[in-house]
């Protein structure tokens, strides 16, 4: 991994939670053309006090979305040209293995059921190998909550896509979009649906279990520490996980509840991608966008093309 320096002790790391008044070591990033991320918190991002009651699946409508590619929600922030790298372990059938996930917010947006989404580009790699190639796309409504509406995730095997039979686009297919963060979220409140495709299977949902929380992982320790309960009922087994987002930053870490893959996530880079950087992302994730109208044309070739901008900054 390019420029990590790893401050934290091991036992530090492989903790899920920090007790606030305890102190912790953080590390930091640097060097390139990239920049670590700075402070959290209250100063860094505009934390949304509750009001009223927490949105669901139901309430998604197209009406509610005037600027849905400006995506702020603190917990969630979708800034074009950022890009995250996860470092972690897997168990993908051959014992646990090195794995390493790396998200990008691209400038490029895809009209998904009616809504204009950013596009997000993820490459996940295991071993070495990329096992999957994913754009995913989201949303933000005029109250704040981020919604989930899709997702084009490309199986690949010595170097070639083998096909995308978990591709799933709201309104297509019966599929529905769902709420990927709520603008407040806080626990005590009911669980929320993260989308629904039936043609798969696909029913996440999620609970906020707490907050206020500090943890640490390798880039730095971090504060106000947003606890999350996700899974998808119909696999029970494999697809519980904790997760856990920092204000301004968004997720940091994911921890395995039980399963067989039992796959562990820390957040250990995020850099500002240059003009052409960005530029070699948007080309590369344009030729994914292509292909995936011949890779799954019944789902994924019913939607428009992506197109650069326009994205909020």
């Amino acid at each position: 991994m390019r420029h990590r320096r790893l401050r934290c002790t091991a036992a530090a790391l492989a903790a899920a939670i920090v007790p606030a008044g305890l102190a912790a070591c953080g590390g930091s990033g640097g060097g390139g053309s990239s920049t670590a991320a700075g402070t959290t918190g209250p100063a860094a991002a505009r934390v949304v006090a509750p009001s009223g009651p927490p949105a669901t699946a139901r309430d998604f409508d197209v009406r509610n979305f005037s600027h849905p590619t400006r995506i702020d929600n603190p917990w969630t922030p979708l800034r074009p040209g950022t890009q995250y790298v996860f470092e972690g372990a897997a168990n993908r059938g051959h014992g646990r293995e090195p794995h390493q996930v790396i998200t990008t917010i691209t400038d490029l947006t895809k009209v998904i059921d009616g809504v204009r989404s950013v596009v997000i580009w993820e490459r996940d790699i295991n071993e070495g190998r990329l096992l999957e190639g994913e754009l995913a796309f989201q949303a933000q409504d005029d109250d704040g909550n981020v919604w989930n509406l899709g997702e084009y995730p490309e199986e690949w095997s010595d170097g070639r896509v083998e096909g995308a039979p978990d591709t799933w686009i709201a309104g297509i297919a019966g599929a529905s979009g769902g709420i990927m963060m709520r603008a407040a979220p806080r626990p005590g409140t009911p669980s929320y649906r993260q989308g629904f495709a039936p043609a798969i299977e696909f029913a996440d949902r999620a609970k906020v279990l707490r907050t206020g929380l500090r943890d640490c992982v390798p880039l730095r320790c971090f504060t106000h520490v947003l606890l999350t309960d996700e899974t998808n009922p119909n696999e029970p087994g494999d697809g519980h996980q904790h997760k856990f987002y920092a204000p301004g930053i968004g997720p940091i870490r994911a921890a395995p509840v039980g399963g067989r893959e039992r796959e562990v996530l820390v957040l250990t880079r995020i850099d500002r991608l240059g003009p052409d950087e960005l530029a070699a992302v948007r080309r590369r994730a344009l030729r994914v966008d292509k292909r995936g109208y011949t890779v799954s044309r019944r789902v994924y070739g019913r939607t428009p093309p992506a197109v650069p901008g326009p994205v909020a900054p």
